[in-house]
């Protein structure tokens, strides 16, 4: 079983958070069926507040309510920025086909897989790409990107796990970074919930993806 693997839900996992009905975006037992919760047992001090207890097995557990909130406001912020001038990366294996569909979905561009240094700072470079904003799956495997969007002064939107130094990051999202199912669940719902903030055809069409859609294969 790879570290991703020990991350993704387990039937004790489904404990609730005490939220109202019609609180969150979605159901919350949506979030807790997909392990968007499931954090790590090592916690920085930057993602303490977003701790909502300790499991019994040491791996911190994430305030689901906040998590939802944040992909409110990300969502805002994103849909105010021209759609290709947006750029999401993954180096994670769970989170590049996420970042693929996410990308497509709202017609931003995606470095899935190896970034190549310089890719934002050196127009030398065939794979050389201003963005206006960037997000980033993981701050610690993405921190090339995330250097590189920090040199240029661009925002940085960020999927932040429990152990994440969340330093260069404008805006987090607090979330499981690293469970297949978990980064399929916010990558789907950032995406729809930015179609929604842009309003006009993009508002009124129906949302057909589905979370199945952005995950990645085992």
């Amino acid at each position: 079983m790879s570290p991703e693997d020990a991350l993704e839900p387990t039937p004790t996992d489904h404990e609730g958070q005490d939220t109202r009905p019609g609180e969150l975006l979605i159901p919350e037992d949506t979030y807790l069926t997909s392990g968007v919760h499931i954090g790590t047992q090592q916690k920085s001090a930057s993602m303490r507040r977003f701790v909502y207890k300790v499991r019994f097995d040491g791996l911190h557990v994430l305030d689901i309510r906040e998590t939802d909130r944040r992909i409110r406001i990300a969502a805002k912020l994103l849909a105010r920025f021209p759609p290709d001038r947006i750029l999401t990366v993954s180096q994670r294996q769970y989170g590049q086909k996420p970042v693929r569909v996410f990308a497509k979905a709202i017609g931003a561009v995606s470095f899935s897989e190896r970034f190549v240094p310089g890719c934002l700072t050196n127009p030398a470079l065939a794979e050389y790409f201003e963005p206006k904003v960037l997000v980033v799956t993981d701050p610690a495997t993405d921190q090339q990107a995330l250097s590189e969007a920090v040199s240029i002064g661009i925002p940085v939107v960020g999927l932040c796990d429990v152990n994440n130094e969340t330093r260069n990051v404008d805006l987090v999202i607090p979330a499981n970074n690293k469970g297949r199912v978990a980064l399929a669940t916010v990558y789907w719902l950032l995406a729809r919930e930015i179609l929604k903030a842009r309003g006009g055809a993009a508002a009124e069409a129906p949302y057909t993806l589905t979370i199945e859609d952005f995950q990645a294969a085992l």
